[in-house]
């Protein structure tokens, strides 16, 4: 399979799937931030769950930043393009990177 076959068919299924899980992970993060405010036991269980998604949080802000940082050069907005890569992850990022069609 090639790349731009790759890129067509999984592409917008992952941002689409990332884009949920990332929203989930902030609302499942101030949910646990709510219970701890509210004295509310949280059950320890859910203790992996909550590492793994502080994890993919940081690591799409870090994402998030390196996109901003370079969006000027690819002459993107750097806030626009920060908070969708924030959102969609490393796809944003290879896709910044990614050559540029030529005409």
């Amino acid at each position: 399979m090639k790349l731009n076959n790759i890129k067509h068919n999984f592409f917008p299924i992952i941002k689409i799937i990332s884009s949920v899980l990332i929203a989930s992970a902030i609302g499942l993060e101030l949910w646990n931030i709510y219970a701890a405010i509210n004295n509310i036991k949280v059950p320890n269980s859910l203790n992996p769950v909550f590492w793994i998604e502080r994890i993919a949080v940081v690591s799409h802000l870090v994402e998030a930043v390196i996109a901003a940082f370079y969006a000027p050069s690819k002459q993107k907005m750097p806030l626009q393009y920060g908070t969708y890569t924030f959102f969609v992850g490393t796809v944003a990022l290879l896709e910044l990177f990614g050559k540029e069609d030529k005409l």
